[in-house]
């Protein structure tokens, strides 16, 4: 197969940042990508709301009422997670409080004065929806229930939910705590890029330390998916009498992971499903540039390879600039020289360094 090269298309004088265009010499073969496949219509659901995102790349795939706030139950602690594995540490000893062992709902069991790491309190939580593990961890990396929240509404903030208010760390019901099946989708995404929750959410059975019995905790994830679709590695249920059934799944295959959202869903373990096959067979992860690639009419090559996941046809739909590096720069003085943004359908959908060809 012959190098793909990257073509300028045309210069202002006098300016270096250019069009580009991607020869698409040497491209996979069409039945790779489906070209000779219809695209699917999104299968039907039973969901209120509902989103499917491509993780690595954080493309949103499909989304039904997707900006929608709406009640989310124990979805919540998928937000709980990544903000105490990135802000507490996991070989910590957290005491559980009265307050906590005595939270309603789904529970550990977890007695008053209890010890037990932050990361098995982690898996707890994740894997059978511990409402008390959920507020021994608040208490333990925010103070309280109340500044984990604040915590977790920064967080929100920083990743760009804008259709997101928590206020607490467990999904019980209150008026002001709330998710849109699109934001779920990309908490989801940030979440699952980190090691200790992929790990976390993946696992299908987890033993942990019990002070007060003789025997040890066992945990069995309430995700069904894990064992009913191929490739499933996370990631969590929920239940509240107001939020009805909610469930985020994600899965891999081919090395593409996919994350899909249903809220107030009577049937969800089937749509997932149904989302899932539809995400992987309509939107496979293509290269779109390769490291080491060279930028026709330049003495450039890009840095590192960019994948992204693109349609039936979409890749006539790519554009390129490519953006000079400042020559009073340090990065300039170590052989960079710009950035080669990469575009769909007139949206920027990431970039690439381009460093001179060696």
């Amino acid at each position: 197969m012959r190098a793909r090269k990257v073509r300028i298309r045309a210069v202002a004088a006098g300016i270096w940042a250019v069009l580009l265009m991607l020869a698409l010499v040497g491209r996979p073969a069409e039945s790779a990508y489906g070209s000779h496949r219809a695209i699917l219509e999104p299968p039907a659901n039973h969901a209120k709301a509902a989103a499917l995102i491509d993780v690595a790349s954080g493309r949103i795939l499909f989304s039904q009422r997707g900006d929608e706030p709406m009640k989310i139950a124990s979805l919540t602690k998928i937000m709980t997670a990544i903000v105490a594995i990135e802000q507490g540490r996991l070989d910590d000893k957290v005491s559980v409080s009265v307050r906590a062992a005595g939270k309603e709902g789904s529970s550990l069991y977890l007695k008053a004065g209890e010890k037990m790491t932050l990361r098995n309190l982690l898996y707890g939580m994740m894997l059978r929806s511990g409402n008390d593990a959920a507020v021994a961890i608040a208490e333990h990396v925010g103070g309280s229930v109340e500044g984990f929240a604040y915590m977790m509404n920064k967080k929100a903030e920083e990743l760009g939910l804008a259709n997101s208010h928590f206020a607490n760390p467990h999904g019980l019901d209150q008026p002001e705590h709330y998710m849109s099946a699109n934001d779920l989708a990309k908490l989801s995404a940030y979440s699952l890029r980190n090691p200790e929750f992929n790990k976390i959410v993946e696992t299908r059975v987890k033993k942990a330390p019990n002070p007060h019995e003789s025997w040890d905790y066992k945990w069995v994830n309430k995700n069904k998916m894990l064992t009913m679709y191929e490739g499933a590695d996370g990631v969590k249920t929920g239940y509240t009498k107001q939020a009805l059934r909610t469930l985020v799944s994600s899965a891999t295959r081919s090395g593409q992971q996919l994350a899909a959202v249903t809220l107030n869903d009577g049937n969800d373990w089937n749509d997932h499903q149904a989302l899932l096959d539809y995400g992987f067979q309509n939107f496979p992860t293509q290269e779109i540039v390769r490291k080491g690639q060279h930028i026709e009419g330049t003495l450039l090559a890009a840095a590192r390879t960019f994948r992204y996941p693109l349609a039936q046809g979409e890749r006539d739909a790519l554009g390129f600039r490519l953006v000079p590096l400042s020559t009073a720069s340090l990065d300039y003085t170590f052989g960079y020289r710009g950035q080669l943004q990469i575009m769909l359908h007139g949206q920027p959908i990431g970039e690439v360094t381009v460093m001179e060809k060696r």
